[in-house]
C-alpha cells in the first residue's frame, strides 16, 4: 500500500513556524500555556513520526524492520493522544479561573492511558497493526486509533457546550468548532486511507486555537514589546493560585510624561517611552517588566532580599536623575515607585492592583519617591472608599450642608459678601471635613456634579431669602480646577442663574491658581466670559501653590485673596509683612481688591487694615454661620463686636 504525504509535510513546516513563535510568546507559565505547549509537541511528535514511519515503510531495504517498528509505534501512541493533549488544553481554558478543573483533567486522561497499554502491548499482540517482511498490515482493533480521538473531540465538545456561561463568546466558537474541524478531516482520512491528513487537521486546530488564543500579541504592548497589564494580573493571579509565599509587586510611574509629547510631539513620545522600557528591562532582569499603563512600568519579584530590593529602587531613581537623550533632545523624567506585597499588603488581585495605584498616586501627591502600600495606607484606601461612597449618597440624597462666612468691607463696615462652605457633619464615619473629603471629590471627578448642585442650592437661597425680605450680599462660590476644563461651562452657569432667577451680580466665582496653571487659556476665556454677564471673579488663596503676579495679571479679576498663610506669618515676621505689603499694593496698581483672609486676632486684623486691604473674611469677625444663623447676623452686625479667635 502506498500514501500520499505532501499535505503531511507541507503541515510540518506550518506547525515548525507556529512552534517557533508560540515559544516566544509564552510569557506566563499558566496551565492553559503549559498544555498548548503539550499540544504543539504531541502534534509535531505525530506528524513527524507518521512521514518518519511511511517513508520507511515504503523503502523496508534501507533500514532495520525494528527501527521501522519503532518509529510506527510512536507515530500510533502519539496520534490519537493529540486529541487527549487539545481535551486537556480545552479543560485549561473552562477552567482557568474556576474550580474543578483537576478532575477534569483525570477524567479525561484515563481513556488515553489504557490506550497507551493497548499500543505498548502492540508488538506482542500484533492487534492494532504488524510489519512483516517491511509489509504494513493492520490489526483488528485498528478502530480504536480512530474511536480514541473522536472520543476526545467528542467530550472536548461537551465541556465547552456544558460550561459556555464562563466563556467569552468567541472563544466559546473557537474551543467548539476546532474539534469538530479535526473529526471530519479524520473521517476523510478513514474514507480515503491512502492520503494521510491526521497532521493536517491537527495543525488546522492548533493554528486556529495560536491566532485567536495563544497568539502572543494579546499578551503584549505592541508600542514596547512588554507583556500589558492583563498579563502581569494573570501572572499575579497564578502567583496566588500557587500559594506562592510572599512576593512583590512594582509600579514605576513617571512624572509629567505628558509635557514629553506636549513639547516634542507623539512620535518623540513613544521613542522615549521604548528606551525607558529597554532601560528597565536590563535593569529588571530577571524578572519581566509589563507595562502597566501609558506611562507606568510593573513588576513582580521573588526572592529578593530587602536590601537587593533596596539597591534595585535605589538604581531606578538613580537612572530617572539621569537625562534621556532621543531624536536630539535631552530630557530628564522624574519618576515614583509604589510598592505593595502579599499577603502583606492585599490578599487579592483587586487588592493588590489598587493597593500599587493608591501607593503611586501617594507618592506624587506628597512629592515621594517611593511609596510603600502598609496597614496603615491599606486603611486609608479603605476610608476613602468608604468617603465615596457618602459622596454618592450625599449627592444623590442633595444631603450637603451649606454654612457661610461673612466677609467684612473695610471701606464701609458693612458685610459686603459672604463665602459658602460645604460641610458634611453627620455620616456613618461621623463628622467628614473639607480637607480630607474636597480632594478626594476632584480626584474622583465627584466634586463636578456637586459643585452644580451646590450653586443651584445658593441660588435658590438668594431667592428664597429675597422674597421674605432679606437682602443677601453676594456669594462666594468654589469652582475647583477639574471643574474649569468642563465643556460649556459658562453657558452651564449662566443657565443655572437664569432657571433659578438669580441676579448674576450676586454670584462671584472663585478660582485657585492650579487652575490658571493647568488650563490658562480655558480658565481665562471662561472668566471673561462671567465677567462679561456680571459674574465677579476672584482669585483664591495667593501665596500658596503657584503663586505669581504674572498669571494674576493676565486674568480678568475682581479680587485677589490672600492666603491665611500670608497673614498669620506677616505678623510674626518683618521681612513677610514687608512683602505682603507690597503684594497689597502692587494689586491695587492692577485695579483690583484685595481680601485678607484667616483673619482670627486683632493684631492680624490691625495689619490688614494698615496696609489697606479692601475686604476682611475670618474668625475675628465671624465663624461660618448655618442660614438661619446668618439671617441673624446680618440683622444685628452693625451692633455687634468683633467675637475674637
Amino acid at each position: 500500500m502506498s500514501w500520499n504525504i505532501a499535505a503531511e509535510c507541507i503541515s510540518i513546516v506550518f506547525l515548525s513556524i507556529i512552534l517557533v513563535y508560540a515559544h516566544k510568546g509564552t510569557l506566563l507559565p499558566s496551565w492553559k500555556n503549559r498544555m498548548f505547549q503539550c499540544c504543539l509537541g504531541a502534534t509535531f511528535a505525530a506528524m513527524v513520526s507518521n512521514v518518519l514511519s511511511t517513508l520507511l515503510l515504503a523503502s523496508p531495504h534501507w533500514v532495520d524492520s525494528w527501527l521501522c517498528w519503532g518509529v510506527t509505534e510512536i507515530y500510533f501512541l502519539a496520534t490519537p493522544l493529540m486529541g487527549l493533549a487539545y481535551y486537556c488544553y480545552t479543560a485549561a481554558t473552562v477552567f482557568e479561573e474556576h474550580t474543578g478543573g483537576r478532575r477534569a483533567l483525570w477524567l479525561g486522561i484515563l481513556p488515553g492511558v489504557l490506550y497507551a497499554i493497548l499500543v505498548l502491548l502492540n508488538p506482542w499482540t500484533g492487534m492494532l497493526f504488524t510489519i512483516r517482511a517491511g509489509v504494513y498490515l493492520q490489526g483488528s482493533w485498528i478502530i480504536t486509533t480512530y474511536l480514541i480521538f473522536y472520543f476526545y473531540c467528542l467530550i472536548s465538545v461537551v465541556l465547552v457546550r456544558r460550561y459556555r456561561r464562563w466563556l467569552e463568546l468567541q472563544i466559546y466558537k473557537i474551543l467548539f468548532v476546532f474539534p469538530l474541524i479535526a473529526c471530519s478531516v479524520i473521517v476523510v482520512q478513514q474514507l480515503f486511507p491512502d492520503v494521510i491528513l491526521s497532521g493536517s487537521a491537527a495543525t488546522t486546530a492548533i493554528l486556529l486555537i495560536y491566532l485567536y488564543l495563544q497568539n502572543k500579541q494579546i499578551s503584549l504592548d505592541p508600542l514596547t514589546g512588554l507583556g500589558n497589564r492583563v498579563e502581569f494580573q494573570k501572572m499575579i493571579s497564578l502567583s496566588m493560585q500557587n500559594n506562592r509565599s510572599l512576593f512583590l509587586v512594582m509600579v514605576i510611574s513617571l512624572r509629567d510624561f505628558k509635557q514629553i509629547n506636549d513639547h516634542f510631539g507623539q512620535r518623540t513620545g513613544d521613542h522615549f517611552l521604548k528606551q525607558i522600557a529597554s532601560t528597565l528591562k536590563t535593569m529588571a532582569a530577571p524578572y519581566p517588566l509589563y507595562r502597566f499603563s501609558g506611562d507606568e512600568f510593573a513588576l513582580l519579584i521573588r526572592n529578593r532580599t530587602p536590601k537587593e530590593m533596596e539597591k534595585l529602587e535605589q538604581d531606578i531613581l538613580d537612572r530617572f536623575n539621569k537625562p534621556f537623550e532621543i531624536d536630539g533632545y535631552s530630557y530628564r523624567l522624574h519618576a515614583v515607585i509604589g510598592l505593595a506585597a502579599y499577603p502583606n499588603s492585599a490578599e487579592s488581585l483587586e487588592g493588590l492592583i489598587n493597593g500599587l495605584e493608591y501607593a503611586v498616586n501617594q507618592a506624587k501627591l506628597h512629592h515621594w519617591k517611593l511609596c510603600y502600600c502598609d496597614q496603615t495606607m491599606l486603611e486609608g484606601m479603605r476610608r476613602r472608599t468608604e468617603i465615596i461612597e457618602i459622596l454618592k449618597q450625599k449627592l444623590q440624597e442633595q444631603a450637603f450642608v451649606m454654612v457661610y462666612q461673612p466677609i467684612l468691607e473695610v471701606k464701609t463696615g458693612r458685610i459686603s459678601a459672604v463665602e459658602s462652605l460645604m460641610r458634611i457633619p453627620e455620616s456613618p464615619m461621623g463628622p467628614l471635613s473639607p480637607g480630607e473629603f474636597i480632594p478626594i471629590a476632584e480626584e474622583t471627578g465627584l466634586i463636578i456634579p456637586m459643585t452644580w448642585q451646590i450653586l443651584r442650592q445658593i441660588c435658590t437661597m438668594i431667592v428664597r431669602l429675597q422674597e421674605q425680605g432679606v437682602t443677601l450680599p453676594a456669594v462666594h462660590v468654589n469652582f475647583s480646577a477639574v471643574q474649569l476644563v468642563q465643556p460649556e461651562l459658562a453657558e452651564t452657569v449662566l443657565q443655572t442663574l437664569r432657571e433659578c432667577r438669580t441676579d448674576p451680580e450676586q454670584i462671584i466665582i472663585e478660582i485657585t491658581e492650579t487652575a490658571l496653571a493647568e488650563n490658562p487659556e480655558e480658565t481665562i476665556r471662561f472668566a471673561r466670559t462671567m465677567m462679561e454677564h456680571g459674574v465677579k471673579i476672584e482669585m483664591d488663596d495667593f501665596g500658596t501653590g503657584y503663586s505669581n503676579i504674572d498669571s494674576v495679571m493676565h486674568m480678568p479679576l475682581s479680587t485677589v485673596k490672600l492666603d491665611r498663610s500670608l497673614v498669620v506669618s506677616a505678623v510674626e515676621n518683618p521681612r513677610s509683612a514687608t512683602m505682603t505689603g507690597y503684594l497689597i499694593r502692587v494689586f491695587h496698581e492692577l485695579g483690583y481688591e484685595v481680601l485678607a483672609e484667616g483673619v482670627e486676632t486683632i493684631e492680624q486684623d490691625q495689619f490688614v487694615r494698615a496696609e489697606g486691604v479692601d475686604l476682611i473674611q475670618g474668625f475675628y469677625y465671624s465663624r461660618p454661620l448655618a442660614e438661619t444663623q446668618l439671617v441673624e447676623f446680618l440683622a444685628h452686625f452693625p451692633d455687634q463686636q468683633p467675637s475674637g479667635a
